[in-house]
Protein backbone atom coordinates (compact mmCIF):
# COMPACT_ATOMS: atom_id res chain seq x y z
CA UNK A 1 0.00 0.00 0.00
CA UNK A 2 1.32 3.58 -1.05
CA UNK A 3 0.26 6.41 0.87
CA UNK A 4 -0.34 9.32 -0.92
CA UNK A 5 -0.98 13.78 -0.23
CA UNK A 6 -2.24 15.60 -3.16
CA UNK A 7 -1.60 19.28 -3.59
CA UNK A 8 -4.21 20.51 -5.74
CA UNK A 9 -7.12 17.75 -5.31
CA UNK A 10 -9.80 19.68 -7.31
CA UNK A 11 -7.76 20.49 -10.22
CA UNK A 12 -7.53 18.16 -13.47
CA UNK A 13 -4.64 15.72 -12.40
CA UNK A 14 -5.70 16.12 -8.60
CA UNK A 15 -9.06 14.57 -9.90
CA UNK A 16 -7.56 12.28 -12.50
CA UNK A 17 -5.07 10.68 -9.62
CA UNK A 18 -8.11 10.11 -7.50
CA UNK A 19 -9.65 7.92 -10.42
CA UNK A 20 -6.83 6.16 -10.61
CA UNK A 21 -6.67 5.91 -6.48
CA UNK A 22 -10.43 4.35 -7.04
CA UNK A 23 -9.46 1.94 -9.70
CA UNK A 24 -6.30 0.65 -7.64
CA UNK A 25 -7.30 0.73 -3.75
CA UNK A 26 -5.92 -2.05 -2.76
CA UNK A 27 -2.71 -0.29 -3.81
CA UNK A 28 -3.20 3.51 -2.88
CA UNK A 29 -4.54 5.87 0.08
CA UNK A 30 -5.30 9.16 0.19
CA UNK A 31 -3.79 10.27 3.67
CA UNK A 32 -4.11 14.36 2.66
CA UNK A 33 -5.66 16.53 -0.11
CA UNK A 34 -5.66 20.48 -0.60
CA UNK A 35 -7.86 22.87 -3.02
CA UNK A 36 -8.88 26.36 -2.08
CA UNK A 37 -12.18 27.49 -3.59
CA UNK A 38 -13.86 24.38 -4.99
CA UNK A 39 -15.71 23.49 -1.31
CA UNK A 40 -17.92 21.22 -2.61
CA UNK A 41 -15.85 18.89 -4.47
CA UNK A 42 -13.17 19.12 -1.58
CA UNK A 43 -15.88 17.81 0.44
CA UNK A 44 -17.35 15.43 -1.77
CA UNK A 45 -13.43 13.84 -1.81
CA UNK A 46 -13.27 14.16 1.79
CA UNK A 47 -16.81 12.06 2.17
CA UNK A 48 -15.46 9.02 -0.33
CA UNK A 49 -11.69 9.15 0.95
CA UNK A 50 -11.73 9.80 4.31
CA UNK A 51 -7.86 11.74 4.49
CA UNK A 52 -6.20 12.45 7.59
CA UNK A 53 -5.98 16.25 6.70
CA UNK A 54 -7.36 18.87 4.01
CA UNK A 55 -5.89 22.00 3.68
CA UNK A 56 -7.72 24.51 2.15
CA UNK A 57 -5.43 28.01 1.22
CA UNK A 58 -8.28 30.12 2.38
CA UNK A 59 -9.25 30.60 6.01
CA UNK A 60 -12.74 31.30 5.57
CA UNK A 61 -13.14 28.19 3.16
CA UNK A 62 -11.53 25.95 5.52
CA UNK A 63 -13.96 27.13 8.17
CA UNK A 64 -17.19 26.90 5.62
CA UNK A 65 -15.73 23.23 4.93
CA UNK A 66 -15.28 22.32 8.55
CA UNK A 67 -18.35 22.79 9.30
CA UNK A 68 -20.07 20.11 6.78
CA UNK A 69 -17.79 17.24 6.96
CA UNK A 70 -16.79 14.67 9.73
CA UNK A 71 -14.02 15.05 12.38
CA UNK A 72 -12.36 12.47 11.57
CA UNK A 73 -10.94 14.66 8.81
CA UNK A 74 -8.71 17.46 9.87
CA UNK A 75 -9.18 20.95 8.08
CA UNK A 76 -6.32 23.09 8.32
CA UNK A 77 -5.76 26.72 6.15
CA UNK A 78 -3.13 28.82 4.58
CA UNK A 79 0.51 28.16 3.32
CA UNK A 80 1.22 26.88 6.92
CA UNK A 81 -1.42 23.82 6.77
CA UNK A 82 -0.13 23.20 2.83
CA UNK A 83 2.93 22.42 4.43
CA UNK A 84 1.59 20.14 6.79
CA UNK A 85 -0.42 18.07 4.49
CA UNK A 86 3.69 16.96 3.23
CA UNK A 87 4.96 16.74 5.81
CA UNK A 88 2.70 13.42 7.55
CA UNK A 89 5.01 10.68 8.84
CA UNK A 90 3.29 8.13 6.57
CA UNK A 91 2.95 9.57 3.38
CA UNK A 92 5.07 7.84 0.57
CA UNK A 93 4.84 10.17 -2.46
CA UNK A 94 3.24 13.75 -3.14
CA UNK A 95 1.51 14.61 -6.13
CA UNK A 96 2.19 18.35 -6.72
CA UNK A 97 -1.34 19.07 -8.86
CA UNK A 98 -1.40 22.40 -7.95
CA UNK A 99 -1.15 25.26 -10.55
CA UNK A 100 1.77 28.42 -10.35
CA UNK A 101 4.73 28.98 -8.16
CA UNK A 102 2.29 28.48 -5.21
CA UNK A 103 3.90 24.44 -5.39
CA UNK A 104 7.16 24.97 -4.93
CA UNK A 105 7.31 25.75 -0.67
CA UNK A 106 5.48 22.54 -0.63
CA UNK A 107 7.65 20.55 -2.62
CA UNK A 108 10.36 21.44 -0.81
CA UNK A 109 8.89 21.03 2.31
CA UNK A 110 8.09 17.47 1.81
CA UNK A 111 11.48 16.48 0.26
CA UNK A 112 13.21 17.75 3.45
CA UNK A 113 10.61 14.95 4.98
CA UNK A 114 11.65 12.46 2.40
CA UNK A 115 8.88 11.73 0.43
CA UNK A 116 8.85 11.27 -3.11
CA UNK A 117 7.49 13.86 -6.04
CA UNK A 118 4.87 13.20 -8.42
CA UNK A 119 5.67 16.34 -10.11
CA UNK A 120 2.94 17.93 -12.32
CA UNK A 121 3.51 21.17 -11.48
CA UNK A 122 6.17 22.61 -13.75
CA UNK A 123 6.52 26.17 -12.20
CA UNK A 124 8.38 24.71 -9.36
CA UNK A 125 11.64 23.51 -11.58
CA UNK A 126 11.38 26.37 -13.51
CA UNK A 127 11.63 29.17 -10.43
CA UNK A 128 13.95 26.26 -8.63
CA UNK A 129 15.54 24.14 -10.77
CA UNK A 130 18.51 24.10 -9.35
CA UNK A 131 17.20 24.29 -5.48
CA UNK A 132 14.75 21.89 -5.69
CA UNK A 133 17.00 19.02 -7.73
CA UNK A 134 19.97 19.80 -5.11
CA UNK A 135 17.87 18.95 -2.29
CA UNK A 136 16.05 15.74 -3.68
CA UNK A 137 19.69 14.46 -4.16
CA UNK A 138 20.41 15.43 -0.76
CA UNK A 139 17.55 13.61 0.92
CA UNK A 140 17.90 10.76 -1.93
CA UNK A 141 14.06 11.71 -2.74
CA UNK A 142 12.65 10.58 -6.58
CA UNK A 143 11.16 13.44 -8.98
CA UNK A 144 9.10 11.57 -10.72
CA UNK A 145 7.38 13.59 -13.63
CA UNK A 146 3.82 14.02 -14.78
CA UNK A 147 3.31 16.08 -17.04
CA UNK A 148 2.99 13.56 -20.24
CA UNK A 149 6.18 14.83 -22.02
CA UNK A 150 8.43 14.28 -19.18
CA UNK A 151 6.88 10.86 -18.88
CA UNK A 152 7.30 9.92 -21.95
CA UNK A 153 11.13 11.04 -21.75
CA UNK A 154 11.57 9.45 -18.60
CA UNK A 155 10.23 6.06 -19.92
CA UNK A 156 12.74 6.47 -22.88
CA UNK A 157 15.83 6.58 -20.89
CA UNK A 158 15.10 3.38 -18.37
CA UNK A 159 18.15 1.52 -18.91
CA UNK A 160 20.09 4.72 -20.46
CA UNK A 161 22.56 6.71 -18.59
CA UNK A 162 21.82 10.70 -19.23
CA UNK A 163 25.45 10.75 -20.37
CA UNK A 164 24.50 8.76 -23.81
CA UNK A 165 21.63 11.23 -24.25
CA UNK A 166 22.62 13.31 -27.29
CA UNK A 167 19.50 15.13 -27.48
CA UNK A 168 15.67 15.61 -26.54
CA UNK A 169 12.89 16.02 -28.46
CA UNK A 170 9.83 17.63 -26.81
CA UNK A 171 6.24 17.33 -28.89
CA UNK A 172 3.82 20.30 -28.54
CA UNK A 173 0.65 20.06 -30.31
CA UNK A 174 0.89 23.75 -31.31
CA UNK A 175 -2.31 24.30 -29.49
CA UNK A 176 -5.25 25.91 -30.47
CA UNK A 177 -3.98 28.69 -33.16
CA UNK A 178 -1.48 26.10 -34.88
CA UNK A 179 -0.61 27.63 -38.41
CA UNK A 180 -1.89 31.20 -37.68
CA UNK A 181 0.28 34.09 -38.06
CA UNK A 182 0.36 37.15 -35.47
CA UNK A 183 -2.33 39.31 -37.06
CA UNK A 184 -4.99 36.17 -36.69
CA UNK A 185 -4.39 36.55 -33.11
CA UNK A 186 -5.17 39.88 -32.52
CA UNK A 187 -9.46 39.65 -32.41
CA UNK A 188 -9.11 35.83 -31.18
CA UNK A 189 -12.05 34.82 -28.06
CA UNK A 190 -11.06 33.34 -24.74
CA UNK A 191 -13.12 30.55 -25.72
CA UNK A 192 -11.18 30.51 -28.50
CA UNK A 193 -8.33 30.14 -26.68
CA UNK A 194 -9.20 27.85 -24.09
CA UNK A 195 -10.36 25.19 -27.24
CA UNK A 196 -7.34 23.21 -26.75
CA UNK A 197 -7.51 20.27 -29.99
CA UNK A 198 -5.85 17.70 -27.72
CA UNK A 199 -5.85 18.19 -24.38
CA UNK A 200 -8.34 18.65 -21.27
CA UNK A 201 -6.56 20.86 -19.01
CA UNK A 202 -7.04 23.82 -16.45
CA UNK A 203 -7.15 27.40 -17.79
CA UNK A 204 -4.04 28.23 -16.69
CA UNK A 205 -2.21 25.55 -18.62
CA UNK A 206 -4.74 26.12 -21.62
CA UNK A 207 -3.93 29.79 -22.24
CA UNK A 208 0.33 28.52 -21.82
CA UNK A 209 -0.83 26.04 -24.52
CA UNK A 210 -2.26 28.10 -26.92
CA UNK A 211 1.32 30.75 -26.66
CA UNK A 212 3.21 27.95 -26.39
CA UNK A 213 4.88 29.26 -23.37
CA UNK A 214 3.61 25.97 -21.94
CA UNK A 215 6.35 24.38 -23.90
CA UNK A 216 8.70 26.92 -23.32
CA UNK A 217 8.27 25.74 -19.16
CA UNK A 218 8.61 22.39 -19.99
CA UNK A 219 11.94 22.79 -22.00
CA UNK A 220 12.86 24.34 -18.28
CA UNK A 221 11.30 21.63 -16.45
CA UNK A 222 13.46 18.96 -18.71
CA UNK A 223 16.66 20.84 -18.52
CA UNK A 224 16.45 20.29 -14.92
CA UNK A 225 15.10 16.60 -14.55
CA UNK A 226 17.04 15.14 -17.18
CA UNK A 227 20.67 16.94 -16.66
CA UNK A 228 20.85 18.32 -20.10
CA UNK A 229 22.00 21.73 -21.54
CA UNK A 230 19.37 23.89 -23.27
CA UNK A 231 21.05 23.34 -26.65
CA UNK A 232 20.30 19.49 -26.14
CA UNK A 233 16.30 20.51 -26.21
CA UNK A 234 14.56 20.85 -29.26
CA UNK A 235 10.55 21.69 -29.27
CA UNK A 236 9.30 19.73 -32.57
CA UNK A 237 5.19 20.86 -33.49
CA UNK A 238 3.15 17.49 -33.32
CA UNK A 239 -0.30 18.08 -33.78
CA UNK A 240 -1.79 14.44 -33.56
CA UNK A 241 -0.15 14.27 -29.46
CA UNK A 242 0.20 10.60 -30.16
CA UNK A 243 3.93 10.58 -29.87
CA UNK A 244 4.33 12.68 -26.39
CA UNK A 245 7.92 13.18 -26.66
CA UNK A 246 11.30 11.07 -27.56
CA UNK A 247 15.26 11.08 -26.44
CA UNK A 248 18.03 10.59 -29.63
CA UNK A 249 21.01 8.63 -27.96
CA UNK A 250 24.67 9.77 -29.10
CA UNK A 251 24.46 6.52 -31.19
CA UNK A 252 21.60 8.69 -33.07
CA UNK A 253 18.77 6.05 -32.06
CA UNK A 254 16.06 7.59 -31.17
CA UNK A 255 13.53 6.17 -28.42
CA UNK A 256 9.69 7.51 -28.09
CA UNK A 257 6.74 7.00 -26.44
CA UNK A 258 3.36 6.61 -27.67
CA UNK A 259 -0.22 6.66 -26.91
CA UNK A 260 -3.68 8.42 -26.76
CA UNK A 261 -3.49 12.10 -25.16
CA UNK A 262 -4.65 10.73 -22.18
CA UNK A 263 -2.86 11.72 -18.48
CA UNK A 264 -4.00 8.36 -16.81
CA UNK A 265 -0.21 7.12 -18.19
CA UNK A 266 1.95 9.06 -16.53
CA UNK A 267 0.34 9.89 -13.84
CA UNK A 268 0.17 6.14 -12.40
CA UNK A 269 3.28 5.41 -13.87
CA UNK A 270 4.58 8.33 -11.57
CA UNK A 271 2.79 6.88 -8.53
CA UNK A 272 3.37 3.23 -9.22
CA UNK A 273 6.76 3.27 -10.58
CA UNK A 274 8.82 1.25 -11.29
CA UNK A 275 6.12 -1.04 -11.52
CA UNK A 276 3.88 -0.94 -14.78
CA UNK A 277 0.24 -2.07 -13.49
CA UNK A 278 -2.70 -2.62 -16.29
CA UNK A 279 -5.57 0.26 -16.55
CA UNK A 280 -8.55 0.52 -18.87
CA UNK A 281 -6.76 2.57 -21.58
CA UNK A 282 -7.95 1.51 -25.13
CA UNK A 283 -4.80 0.51 -26.80
CA UNK A 284 -3.00 2.10 -29.45
CA UNK A 285 -4.26 1.84 -33.27
CA UNK A 286 -1.26 3.05 -35.35
CA UNK A 287 -3.58 1.89 -38.80
CA UNK A 288 -6.44 4.00 -37.47
CA UNK A 289 -4.75 7.11 -36.60
CA UNK A 290 -2.67 6.56 -40.21
CA UNK A 291 -0.62 9.84 -40.54
CA UNK A 292 1.41 11.33 -37.81
CA UNK A 293 2.78 14.64 -38.77
CA UNK A 294 6.03 17.33 -37.36
CA UNK A 295 6.94 21.29 -38.18
CA UNK A 296 9.11 23.78 -36.70
CA UNK A 297 7.08 26.08 -34.27
CA UNK A 298 6.82 29.96 -35.49
CA UNK A 299 8.29 32.30 -33.34
CA UNK A 300 7.84 34.99 -34.51
CA UNK A 301 4.22 34.58 -34.14
CA UNK A 302 4.57 32.57 -30.57
CA UNK A 303 7.57 34.20 -29.68
CA UNK A 304 7.04 32.94 -25.48
CA UNK A 305 8.81 29.72 -26.62
CA UNK A 306 11.56 31.56 -27.40
CA UNK A 307 11.19 34.16 -24.17
CA UNK A 308 11.98 30.36 -22.45
CA UNK A 309 15.08 29.83 -24.11
CA UNK A 310 16.29 32.99 -23.70
CA UNK A 311 15.75 33.34 -19.80
CA UNK A 312 17.31 29.68 -19.60
CA UNK A 313 20.02 31.00 -21.40
CA UNK A 314 20.41 34.18 -19.26
CA UNK A 315 20.22 31.89 -16.69
CA UNK A 316 20.24 33.42 -12.67
CA UNK A 317 17.07 35.05 -11.74
CA UNK A 318 15.68 35.22 -15.17
CA UNK A 319 13.81 32.14 -15.52
CA UNK A 320 11.58 33.48 -12.40
CA UNK A 321 11.15 36.73 -13.79
CA UNK A 322 9.69 34.38 -16.64
CA UNK A 323 7.59 32.45 -15.15
CA UNK A 324 5.89 34.90 -12.97
CA UNK A 325 5.37 37.38 -14.94
CA UNK A 326 3.75 34.92 -17.33
CA UNK A 327 1.45 33.82 -14.43
CA UNK A 328 0.86 37.27 -14.09
CA UNK A 329 0.21 37.64 -17.34
CA UNK A 330 -2.13 34.76 -17.82
CA UNK A 331 -3.98 36.11 -14.88
CA UNK A 332 -4.57 39.16 -15.73
CA UNK A 333 -6.25 38.03 -19.67
CA UNK A 334 -8.19 35.34 -17.77
CA UNK A 335 -9.73 38.46 -15.79
CA UNK A 336 -10.35 40.33 -19.69
CA UNK A 337 -7.79 43.66 -18.44
CA UNK A 338 -5.61 42.48 -21.57
CA UNK A 339 -5.57 41.21 -25.09
CA UNK A 340 -4.19 37.50 -26.26
CA UNK A 341 -1.48 39.14 -28.00
CA UNK A 342 -0.36 41.16 -24.65
CA UNK A 343 0.82 38.33 -23.16
CA UNK A 344 3.65 38.43 -24.96
CA UNK A 345 4.57 41.97 -24.75
CA UNK A 346 3.99 42.45 -20.79
CA UNK A 347 6.30 39.50 -20.53
CA UNK A 348 9.29 40.64 -22.87
CA UNK A 349 8.86 44.02 -21.45
CA UNK A 350 9.54 42.94 -17.76
CA UNK A 351 12.60 40.47 -18.64
CA UNK A 352 14.20 43.15 -20.89
CA UNK A 353 14.20 45.62 -18.00
CA UNK A 354 15.61 42.67 -15.17
CA UNK A 355 19.35 42.53 -14.39
CA UNK A 356 19.57 38.88 -13.32
CA UNK A 357 20.81 37.91 -10.17
CA UNK A 358 22.38 35.39 -8.38
CA UNK A 359 19.63 33.14 -6.30
CA UNK A 360 20.22 30.39 -3.78
CA UNK A 361 17.54 30.20 -1.51
CA UNK A 362 13.79 30.06 -1.81
CA UNK A 363 13.73 33.90 0.20
CA UNK A 364 15.73 34.55 -3.13
CA UNK A 365 13.04 33.36 -5.34
CA UNK A 366 10.28 34.86 -3.62
CA UNK A 367 12.01 38.35 -3.81
CA UNK A 368 12.85 37.78 -7.56
CA UNK A 369 9.10 37.07 -7.89
CA UNK A 370 7.82 40.05 -5.95
CA UNK A 371 10.45 42.31 -8.24
CA UNK A 372 8.55 40.86 -11.14
CA UNK A 373 5.03 41.22 -9.88
CA UNK A 374 5.35 44.96 -8.77
CA UNK A 375 7.31 45.98 -12.42
CA UNK A 376 4.98 44.19 -14.40
CA UNK A 377 1.85 45.76 -12.39
CA UNK A 378 3.36 49.00 -12.90
CA UNK A 379 2.86 48.63 -16.89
Amino acid sequence: MKNISIIGSTGSIGTQTLNIVRLNPDKLKVLAISGNSNIDLLEKQILEFNPKICAVMSSENAARLKARIPSSTRIISGMQGLLESVCLPEIDIVVTAISGMIGLQPTLEAIKHNKDIALANKETLVAGGRLVMDLAKKHGVSILPVDSEHSAIFQAMQGNLSSAVRKIILTASGGPFRGKKREDLLRVSLEDVLKHPNWSMGEKITVDSATLMNKGLEAIEAKWLFDVSMDQIEVVVHPQSIIHSAVEFVDHSVIAQMGYPDMTLPIQYALFYPERISNHNPSLDLSAIGNLTFEKPDLNTFPCLGFAFEAMSIGKSMPIVLNKANEIAVELYLKNRIGFIEIPELIGNVMSRHTPIDVGSLEDILAVSEWTANNIRSN
